[in-house]
């Protein structure tokens, strides 16, 4: 039986001997490490920006929820853009775009100019980033898409390890007297070459049949998004007004006639933003659960981890990116192998073993910080980080693969763009939750000699909601299917041999 998800479109060189994949592979993997590098190598300034920015708590957080909300609102609309237009011509434009928002990030006069900047940044990224997964879902025939998943996790584990370690070093060398501004900066070079390479290498790639943007569907996505994750952002700094509630009870509502109005533009004429038919298919539907959760998970701990060591504990930016390390090592080595090796033998236990070592991970960091206090050591942190790494990587790679199995390769852009709106809508929902459960444990007025006992405290009460956000992943991925199915080669073809046919029109 052959795959629906196999299904060439027009341009697409889904051929096992061209060559060419491998180069298109590797720019659009470069794009999407320049993404992952972004986010870690901000989070790892913050203290510089705050030093000589001289941006509030308020500003940081926007720093890198303002990126987050642009990146979810815009990018089930970017995929399907990739759909339409082509999946090439939107990378290109995303990455130019992303290219130049880096700059202005670089050279922004002001905390404000660089929260636009960012802003913009997400937005670009929102066009870049879900052509990715659909580039490689159009490129390589189901049988390779596992090595490539596997490739994406590494990838992703790089990203981790080389963002906190740039972004510190970049600091540290203070170079030209410019602070924070190189690690924005460096996106140049990079985003140039992949402007340049994309356009000789990557091939064209489009829905098979003719769509049309859903601009109501557009305009429904990004409201909602925006009423739910605004209020949480900026809930503590306003004293969480009544607005906040009602614009969060009103994106509920958003969403409701967003379901029906797709409904019925899918009936009418086949081209809503949000292919809702998608959620028949159980893997993809579980799937998009676990991501969204996990988002939240990683919304939460990146941020408090940062604050935690360099302004809770003193330390430079370098000794906290080296801290790091050992995660970053963990996450791709674990993810490297999960899809390879682990997940065809062990199917779903992969993903739950790896929720389980995160929250194994996370209880050990918090006994380890109420045992040592301010006195911990980078040392004694490896530890925690590691196991958590593992469970990281246990996750991360088989889960977009698991969720992208049985997509039709027509509704790949809509596909990706939903797993990486759920992820970065989690990651802004956690973001937000940061007020709660980290400043509100904090005490905004606390003295300089107090600042190092109130920030364990508060990292110590987030990681037991992170801890808890890890336990409902793992009874979530209970609706994920128990192995995946097997892809095999025959007679030139992909053949996939699934678990049960499709449910999908």
């Amino acid at each position: 039986m052959t795959s629906p998800s196999t299904t060439s479109a027009p341009g697409a060189p889904a051929v096992a001997g061209d060559r060419r994949r491998w180069f298109a592979l590797a720019i659009v993997m470069t794009a999407a490490f320049m993404d992952l590098v972004d986010v870690t190598i901000v989070n790892i300034a913050i203290p510089s920006i705050q030093r000589d920015a001289g941006a509030s708590f308020s500003q940081i957080q926007w720093i890198t929820a303002g990126y987050s909300l642009a990146f979810a609102a815009g990018l089930v609309t970017g995929g399907r853009l990739g759909d339409i237009h082509g999946r090439k011509r939107i990378f290109l434009i995303g990455i130019t775009g992303f290219t130049v928002a880096s700059a202005l990030c670089g050279f922004a006069a002001n905390p404000e100019m660089l929260v636009a900047s960012r802003i913009l940044q997400g937005g670009m990224a929102a066009l870049m980033v879900p052509q990715v997964l659909s580039i490689v879902h159009a490129t390589f025939p189901a049988h390779e898409r596992g090595k490539v998943f596997g490739l994406f996790g590494m990838i992703v584990g790089l990203g981790a390890v080389s963002g906190p370690l740039l972004g510190a070093l970049l600091t540290e060398w203070n170079i030209f007297g410019l602070e924070w501004r190189p690690i924005f900066l460096i996106n140049l070079p990079v985003g140039i070459a992949g402007i340049i390479l994309g356009r000789k290498f990557i091939s064209e790639s489009k829905a098979p049949r003719a769509l049309k943007l859903d601009l109501v569907g557009v305009v429904l996505v990004t409201a909602g998004l925006l009423m739910l994750l605004y209020p949480l952002t900026r809930g503590r700094e306003l004293g969480w007004p009544v607005w906040g509630y009602v614009m969060m009870a009103g994106s509920l509502v958003v969403f409701g006639a967003l379901i029906a109005y797709e409904k019925r533009k899918a009936a009418k004429d086949g081209s809503p933003l949000v292919e809702l038919s998608l959620f028949k298919v159980k893997s993809f539907a579980a799937g998009i659960a676990v991501q969204t959760v996990f988002g939240v998970t990683l919304g939460i701990f990146f941020l408090v981890w940062t604050l935690y060591m360099q302004v809770g504990l003193g330390w430079t930016a370098l000794r906290a990116g080296l801290t790091g390390v050992p995660f970053s090592i963990a996450v791709s080595a674990a993810a490297g192998i999960s899809v390879q090796k682990l997940v065809p033998r062990f199917g779903r236990k992969v993903l739950q073993t790896g929720a389980l070592a995160m929250a194994v991970g996370v209880l050990i960091y918090i006994w380890e910080a109420g045992r040592y206090g301010a006195d911990i050591a980078p040392w004694q942190m490896a530890l925690p980080l590691v196991v958590m790494g593992v469970g990281m990587g246990l996750i991360v790679a088989p889960l977009t693969d698991a969720v992208l199995s049985e997509v039709p390769q027509e509704h790949a852009g809509s596909a990706s763009g939903l797993i990486n709106t759920v992820q970065q809508m989690g990651t802004a929902l956690g973001l937000g939750l940061v007020s709660v459960v980290f400043f509100g444990v904090i005490d905004e007025h606390v003295r300089p000699d107090r600042i190092p006992v109130e920030f364990v405290d508060g990292f110590q009460n987030a990681l037991w909601w992170v801890a808890g956000v890890l336990a409902v992943i793992f009874l979530v991925m209970f609706a994920l299917p128990a192995k995946p199915k097997q892809h095999v080669e025959g007679g030139g073809a992909d053949v996939t041999v699934p678990e049960k046919e499709p449910a999908l029109t």
